[in-house]
C-alpha cells in the first residue's frame, strides 16, 4: 500500500501489475549535477524485468547553478510524466570527498525526491553498498561488475554507458528486489492492525 496505509474505499494497484499490461514501473536515479543517470524499468515479476529507458541528463558546467538545477527539474518532471512510475529509487550518498560535488549531488537529489513525492510515487533511497550487495552480491563491486550485472539482469546487448546510466539501472534493480519484501511486510502490518 502506498505510504504503508490503506484508505477506506480506495483501490490500490497490485505490486506486479496483475490485471495490468504495464507492470510495476520504477524510475532509478543516480543523482548528479553534471551527469544524472536515469533508468526506467518495468517489473512484471521478479524474473521479468525490462528496461523502458536508460540515459543520462547532462548539464553544462558553464551554466549557472540555478539553470542547471532547472534543467534537471525539467527532465525529471518529463520522465515522471512520460512513464508514470509507481516508485522512484534514488542513491543516497553518505560520504563524499569533494564538498562541491556533494553539494551538487544533494541539490539534484532534493529535486528528484520532491518531484517524486509530488507525483505520488513511492520513494526509496538506497546506499551504494545496498545497491552493490543486491545487484552484484558484494558491497565492494566495481563499476564494471555493476554494469555487467545490469546487462545480464536486463538482457541487454552491452552494459549501459556511461556508468551513470548503469548505476541508475542498478538502483532500480535494487528496488525491484527489495520492494516485494517491503510490500509483504506492510501488508502483514495492515492485517495486524485490524
Amino acid at each position: 500500500f502506498p505510504h504503508g496505509r490503506q484508505e477506506p474505499g480506495v483501490q490500490y494497484e497490485p505490486m506486479f501489475g496483475q490485471g495490468s499490461s504495464e507492470g510495476y514501473i520504477i524510475l532509478g536515479i543516480d543523482p548528479g549535477l553534471t551527469r544524472c543517470g536515469y533508468a526506467v524499468l518495468q517489473m512484471n515479476s521478479a524474473q521479468d524485468i525490462t528496461a523502458k529507458a536508460l540515459g543520462v541528463i547532462r548539464t553544462p558546467t558553464t551554466n549557472s547553478l540555478p539553470e542547471r538545477l532547472g534543467e534537471i527539474h525539467q527532465e525529471i518532471e518529463s520522465l515522471l510524466s512520460d512513464y508514470r512510475p509507481h516508485a522512484v529509487a534514488i542513491e543516497q550518498v553518505f560520504f563524499q570527498n569533494n564538498v562541491r560535488t556533494a553539494m551538487g549531488v544533494g541539490q539534484a537529489s532534493g529535486i528528484v525526491l520532491a518531484l517524486a513525492s509530488r507525483a505520488g510515487c513511492e520513494v526509496a533511497q538506497y546506499t551504494p553498498s545496498q545497491v552493490k550487495n543486491t545487484v552484484a552480491g558484494w558491497g565492494g563491486a566495481t563499476k564494471d561488475q555493476i554494469g555487467h550485472m545490469v546487462q545480464q539482469r536486463l538482457h541487454l546487448e552491452s552494459a549501459p554507458q556511461p556508468a551513470d546510466a548503469a548505476d541508475a539501472a542498478a538502483i532500480a534493480l535494487c528496488h525491484c528486489s527489495i520492494a516485494p519484501f517491503i510490500a509483504s511486510r506492510d501488508a502483514a502490518l495492515m492485517r495486524g492492525v485490524k
